[in-house]
């Protein structure tokens, strides 16, 4: 069963909830808080403490939600091997793992439904990295 390394901040915490009972057959989840709605928090702590764990072998993904993905995106790529994609359709899900290699998938849950979310976090487990033309321009991120 792949190992993949979730979080969120308070905005995101419901639809992580989400994606861990629907993949939970599927997917062994890592999940690194936080744990609940109501209380606020800074997402940066969040993201930086997933990244950490996922660029420590090339073999680790992450998912990070929080109200837009933006942020959580943003603090995620500051960490070296991480290349971290907010994803809103499939296809750009696909893409972020064909041509990017995207180690980390961030999605909004105040701009993305909860299908598109779950439809989103499938294909990027499960797409690989294309390579070819691409591994010499992801080596140059």
């Amino acid at each position: 069963m792949k190992k993949i390394f979730i979080s969120s901040d308070h905005a995101g915490f419901n639809l992580k909830e989400q994606i861990k009972k629907k993949f939970s057959k599927k997917f062994l989840f890592r999940d690194m808080g936080t744990d609940n709605s109501k209380t606020s928090v800074n997402y940066p702590e969040f993201a930086h403490k997933l990244s950490k764990k996922v660029s420590s072998n090339s073999k680790n993904m992450g998912i990070l939600v929080c109200g837009s993905g933006m942020g959580m995106s943003m603090a995620a790529n500051k960490h070296k091997k991480i290349r971290a994609a907010v994803c809103y359709s499939v296809k750009n899900a696909k893409l972020s793992r064909l041509h990017n290699n995207a180690n980390i998938i961030t999605l909004g849950s105040r701009l993305t439904n909860k299908n598109t979310a779950f439809k989103c976090v499938e294909v990027f487990v499960n797409t690989k990295f294309e390579g070819g033309r691409h591994k010499k321009r992801v080596k140059k991120i």
